[in-house]
């Protein structure tokens, strides 16, 4: 499991052999079922964790409806940082679509790698970047795409998960009901 979390840290930055060993030290291993949140509505969000195996979902519950905005899989980091910057209560929920292994890092231990880890705070510069501009793109989107647009866009950004999402979840994600979703993948089908 680790081997994954130290290579795309080492895309990024350079850690010397003791550096690693920091690294290897301050993530730990938790596994999550599916239907297990990462992260409640109103908690504080006091880590991050980087996926290894499995999927998990990012929504807001508004008026009592579920709205899917993003998802994490294998290989992408899963944090609310909304809450975990600030230290303060999500309004979001990060919930396990599968069963899933997670390297977790506390918001404590965070700030011992920024500390002792030469490029610690550069690589929590660039992930966090990341975040940013993939958040940007996605309100755009939203605001100036059809439901259709958001749709093909999902199938060419995420075709793999397709089989692994429900139906339920992918219209969330593009803002639509499910209904829509079929009439939408009905008409994008005949156009092929």
């Amino acid at each position: 499991m680790i081997k994954s979390l130290l290579h795309n840290i080492q895309n990024l930055i350079t850690l010397s052999s003791a550096e690693i060993d920091i690294v290897t030290s301050l993530f730990k291993e938790k596994t999550y079922k599916k239907g297990d949140l990462f992260l409640a509505e109103g908690q504080i969000c006091n880590k991050v964790g980087f996926v290894t195996k499995g999927l998990m979902r990012y929504y807001i519950s508004y008026n009592g409806e579920e709205k899917t905005y993003a998802f994490s899989q294998e290989n992408d980091y899963v944090c609310n940082y909304e809450s975990f910057l600030p230290q303060s209560p999500s309004s979001k929920i990060i919930q396990a679509v599968e069963d899933c292994d997670v390297l977790v890092i506390s918001y404590n231990d965070l700030q011992l790698l920024y500390i002792n880890v030469r490029e610690g705070e550069r690589f929590g510069r660039i992930a966090i970047e990341a975040v940013f501009l993939q958040l940007l793109k996605d309100i755009n989107s939203f605001y100036t795409e059809t439901p259709e647009l958001r749709y093909k866009r999902f199938i060419k950004n995420h075709a793999d998960l397709q089989q692994r999402i429900s139906q339920y979840h992918i219209a969330s994600f593009v803002g639509v009901k499910p209904q829509s979703l079929s009439r939408i993948r009905k008409r994008i089908l005949t156009q092929s």
